[in-house]
Formats: C-alpha cells, structure tokens, sequence
C-alpha cells in the first residue's frame, strides 16, 4: 500500500438464487430459535397454501409457554381457549415438527376424542417436516424411516416417533417424552355425561401414566371447555396442587377481568377492556354474537370463555318464557303449522311418569303451547287421548304431524293407531334428554317460547309446568320437558332439511 490507502477489495454481486438462499438462511436460523417464526415462515405456508397469515398476541402466548415446556421450565401445561383460535395447528401439527430440529429423539404420544382426528394432525405434521423449505433447511438433522412411516405411527432414525390415540380406544403401550391431549371429548358430545367420564377414565388409567421419564417429560392438553365435569375440570380438581406443577393458560373469547391469570411466565391477558375479543380479525363481533346465540348461555360461558357453570336451573329459566293472554282457541287460525307432540310411559300404577301430549303451533321462529295432556294413563287410555286429540283440534288442516317417540312403549302406540292417525309420525331420539334439551335452549333463551298465561280460566297449571322446566334436570317426572323439546326439535330439524331458497317474512308481531 501507498500513501496509507488500503487497497480496494473487489466484491462480488450475489445473484438472485444466491440471495434467496442467504435469506432462507436467516429465517431458518430465526425459525429454529422461535416457536412463532416457525410457524408463521415454515408451518403455516404448508398448512394453508395461498391464504394470508394474520397474526395476534394469542398465538405469540401459546408458542412462548411451549417453548418453555421444550426447555423444560414447564412440564405441565393446561390450555383452554375456544374453537378456531389455530390450538391443533400450532400445538398438535407445528410444535412437533419444531421440536424435531434440535431433539429429533423425542417421543410423542398424541389423542384426541376421534383416532381420525389426532390422525389428521400427525399428517399435517409430517406434510411440514417433508416439505421443501423444511428439508433444505433442516433436512441433514434426520430422515423419515421407511419401515415406520404411515399416518398413524411414524419414526425418525434417531429413534424420534409419533403415535396417535384416542381417548375412548384401549390403553396403549406405547409411551413418549411429550403426550398430547388436544380436545378429549368433542364438542357434539358436550352433554354426554359418559363420554365426560369416559375421557377422564381415559386420562387417570393411561395418558398420565405414559410419559416415558416423568421427571423430565412433559405433558400438555389443551381444549375448548364443555362442562364443570370435563378433564380441564378434573385436572383443576385434584392436580393443580404444588407437587404436580400445572401451568394453566386461559384465553377466554370476550376479556373478563375476573377470569385472568398470570402464569410462571409472567403473562397476563393484554386486553383492558370487558369484553374485548380475543382475536376479531379471526371472528369478528358479529360472527361472535352469532355464535353466542346459537349457543346459549350455558355453552357460550363454556366453549367460548372457558367458563362452564353447573346446569342445574341453567337451561330454562322461567324469565325467559313469553304467554299470551287470548285463549288459545283463538290462536289456531294465526299458526303457520300445528303439531302434537307425545311423551308415552303407559302405566298408570301410583308413581310412574304420566304420559305427555302437547299441542304445538309455529308462526314464524316462534313455538306456542296451544293445548295439553298430562296423565297418568294405561296403553288403552293413551290411545284414545291420542285419537281424540287429532280428530278434536280446531283448525284440524293445519296438523302436519303427531310425533310419538319410537322407543320404549311408543312402538305399541304407534302399531295400534298407524292406520287410524294419517298424521302419525314416528319418531327416533337422537342423544339423551339433557342433549335434546340443549338443542333447543337457545331458542328458549331468545323469546321464542310462548305458553298460555296462569291467569287464564283453567291455565293455573302452566305454573308447575314452568317449575318443571326450571328444575330439569333434576326432576322425578320430566315427561312434559320430552314431549315439549321432541316437538321443537322435529321443526328445528324440519327446517333445516329444507331446501334454501329465498322466501318472504312471515307477518305478525308477538304481541297477542
């Protein structure tokens, strides 16, 4: 050098494929040392192809306090957070995959209320390891093996694996350094008080005690919240004492103050204002009210905010009953259809359940009781109430139907009157009393069920039947309750088996 200059250095350009490579370097870099990175650069690109990743503070918590169970700071966590809020995506598909970069040894036993659906989530799984980006970054770390690798069972070569289970199968014997209980009962089976306990037995007899070294592996479950009774519940029952170190994550759609906690990490919900929502470029407030409508009460305080209370006078709250004041035989002519809807138990010895006939009319979304029977009756006796409340109704053409449940002493029923009632309709239940009860609760909590008003000659009765209602299902006789949600369901299901097309509204305020 002369003069004190240094010398020129000559560079050379990169060329385009040299920069994308140097780039790909650096997000893998970033993805191997962040949960969040991961998934939003490597897993969501291969889950959801050609739809944009919006992102939220949700998703920064739950990819924080796994990476503290990766690093071992937790070895329980429990989180409940409400559907389509990316629980599976991120910790039953993107977590493992994740894990698998820098500890492709780890062993993962996962479940979920349906073998297909802990199935689908080792797929989507294994379509991140196995894509481009993943292997061109990572792809030396290890490799699939081929004696082991189909949807429901897959190893690594370093011994790494995935099992799927389900919560209602046989124990497996199988373990893994990381088990997986993501949504132990599904949410179509919320009322199921066997399934409920099913999932639990489950949790007690196998899952907990699967975990391959238990004082270094970790265990997470997470779900929507369906009961008092769920496995969340049992966990916060009898395992969140000190000894079994559960972390708890609760991330409720609307904010609710009373509801917050602050977990070992140091977080707490962000948001300052009840009833804020959790993620509204998700679900935005009006496809939440939506929701919530449809729901109820009961199960938008479970699913959506993590919050189930007991059921015992939940469902049908006598302030939610409307009543009309005209005598119901003036109301016949203002129904769009009539049904009559029978609960049978024909025994008419002291005690038994008394058989249920009500008289249903719908005029728009609205269901009105228009007449009733309530008895104690033998199978004779029953079959005549039956005839003579067809044949008797004012207004017969509006009579679409005359449901009789087709299970215990329906059959006999229906046998004797098929040719005799032209409206007879057979009907099978679907689920247990408390689940028909809750398909329509919610139309109950809207207002949309109308009775007689108690202060009507002869209609002082209406008052216990409302007691009966409020009370269910903790009553000795809850016959009405039955003929009541069988014949409200029948039209629910009606409707929706219908062809969409449009069609004008119905007339007519509520007001009688």
């Amino acid at each position: 050098m002369r003069g004190g200059r240094k010398a020129d250095v000559a560079t050379v350009p990169l060329n385009p494929a040299q920069l994308l490579q140097r780039l790909e370097g650096v997000k893998a870099e970033q993805a191997k040392r962040s949960l969040h990175r991961f998934f939003t650069d490597f897993a969501w690109p291969v889950l959801q192809p050609g739809t944009q990743y919006v992102d939220n503070w949700h998703v920064h918590a739950i990819c924080e306090h796994l990476e503290a169970v990766s690093l071992g700071q937790i070895k329980r966590l429990l989180i409940n957070l409400p559907f389509r809020m990316l629980k599976s995506t991120i910790i039953s598909q993107a977590w493992p995959a994740w894990e698998w970069i820098e500890r492709p040894s780890l062993q993962y036993l996962t479940a979920s209320y349906a073998k297909d659906v802990a199935t689908r989530d080792a797929v989507d799984s294994r379509r991140i390891i196995e894509s481009e980006a993943y292997q061109r970054c990572w792809g030396d770390k290890y490799r699939m093996t081929s004696d082991q690798n189909v949807k429901t069972r897959y190893e690594n070569n370093h011994k790494g694996s995935r099992i799927v289970t389900a919560t209602d199968a046989a124990g497996t014997g199988f373990g893994g350094n990381r088990i997986v209980v993501d949504d132990p009962v599904s949410a179509l089976e919320a009322d199921s008080v066997v399934k409920l306990a099913t999932s639990i037995e489950w949790w007690k007899g196998t899952a907990s005690t699967r975990l391959n070294n238990p004082e270094s592996d970790a265990i997470v479950v997470v779900h929507q919240r369906l009961a008092q009774g769920d496995l969340t519940g049992y966990i916060l029952e009898h395992e969140m004492g000190a000894s079994m170190g559960w972390e708890h994550l609760v991330l409720p759609m609307r904010y609710d103050k009373a509801l917050t906690k602050t977990t070992s990490l140091g977080f707490v919900d962000p948001r300052k204002k009840q009833g804020e929502l959790l993620s509204p470029a998700r679900l935005s407030e009006p496809t939440v009210v939506e929701m919530e409508n449809r729901l109820g009460k009961y199960h938008t305080a479970a699913q959506l905010q993590q919050n189930p209370g007991s059921r015992e006078g939940t469902l049908f709250k006598a302030k939610d009953w409307r009543y009309y004041h005209a005598p119901p035989a003036q109301l016949f002519s203002q129904m769009e259809e009539i049904i009559w809807s029978w609960d049978c138990s024909f025994k008419d010895g002291l005690g038994n359940d008394p058989v249920s006939g009500l008289c249903i009319g719908r005029r728009g979304a609205d269901k009105y009781l228009l007449a009733r029977v309530n008895d104690t009756m033998g199978f004779s006796k029953t079959k005549t109430a039956i005839q003579n409340s067809a044949a008797m109704l004012p207004f017969k053409r509006k009579l679409i139907a005359v449901l009789i449940e087709d299970k215990a002493n329906g059959p006999a029923v229906i046998d004797a009157l098929e040719h005799e009632v032209a409206a007879l309709t057979p009907i099978t239940p679907q689920g247990g009393k408390v689940v028909r009860a809750n398909a329509v609760q919610p139309q109950h909590e809207a207002g949309n069920f109308y009775l007689p008003s108690p202060t009507l000659p002869g209609y002082e009765w209406v008052i216990d039947f409302v007691d009966v209602f409020t009370k269910f299902p903790g009553v000795p006789h809850d016959d009405d309750v039955d003929a009541w949600t069988q014949g409200v369901n029948w039209f629910q299901t009606r409707e929706n088996d219908k062809p969409k097309s449009p069609t004008p509204a119905s007339g007519g305020g509520r007001t009688m």
